[in-house]
C-alpha cells in the first residue's frame, strides 16, 4: 500500500482494510520516511513499512518476510520506531479526565481489540463499550478509533 494515493490516503485505506479484515497483512511501500507517517501507518494496522528507494531484491524479500509472519522495515524506519520507544515512558497523563474504565477501554483499542473483544475483556455490554468510546472521543477531541489510538500512543496515555 502506498501512502499518497488519490481520493484516500494509504493510511486511511489500511485502517479500513484492517477494520474489516484484521487477518490481512499490509506492508506500506512509500517514499515517506518521516516519523509521523510511519507512526500513523503502524497505528492504522500496517504490518511492515518499506521505502520505495529499497532495491527490488529487498522489496521481494520483505514480501516473503511478511508472508512468513514477519514485519519488514527498512533500517531507517526501524530506527525511527526504536527511537520512539526508547523515550522514557511518561506518567499516565489524565489531562483529559478519563475514568479508569475509559483508560481500560482505550488500552484495549490500542491493542487492536474489536468492540466485542473489549466487551468480553471488560465484562460489559457492546452498548456500554460504545458509550465509553464515545466519551473517550469527546474527551480526547478525536473523531475515530485510529485518531484515539494515535493520540493515546503519542501522548503515552496507556502502557
Amino acid at each position: 500500500m502506498d501512502i499518497d494515493m488519490p481520493g484516500i490516503s494509504g493510511i486511511e485505506a489500511t485502517a479500513m482494510v484492517k477494520a474489516s479484515f484484521p487477518e490481512i497483512n499490509i506492508m506500506i511501500l512509500t517514499i515517506f520516511e518521516d516519523k509521523n507517517k510511519v507512526f500513523e501507518a503502524l497505528c492504522a494496522g500496517a504490518t511492515g513499512y518499506m521505502l520505495k528507494k529499497s532495491s527490488a531484491v529487498e522489496i521481494i524479500e520483505a514480501i516473503a518476510e511478511l508472508h512468513n509472519g514477519g514485519s519488514p522495515m527498512t533500517g531507517e524506519i526501524a530506527r525511527k520506531v526504536f527511537e520512539f520507544f526508547a523515550n522514557p515512558i511518561l506518567a499516565k497523563n489524565n489531562d483529559y479526565a478519563l475514568s479508569s474504565r475509559e483508560f481500560d477501554i482505550l488500552k484495549c483499542l490500542v491493542e487492536g481489540d474489536s468492540y466485542k473483544m473489549i466487551a468480553d475483556t471488560c465484562f460489559i455490554s457492546m452498548g456500554t463499550v460504545r458509550f465509553h468510546i464515545n466519551n473517550i472521543y469527546k474527551k480526547l477531541h478525536v473523531n475515530s478509533k485510529s485518531e484515539a489510538v494515535i493520540k493515546a500512543l503519542k501522548e503515552r496515555l496507556v502502557r
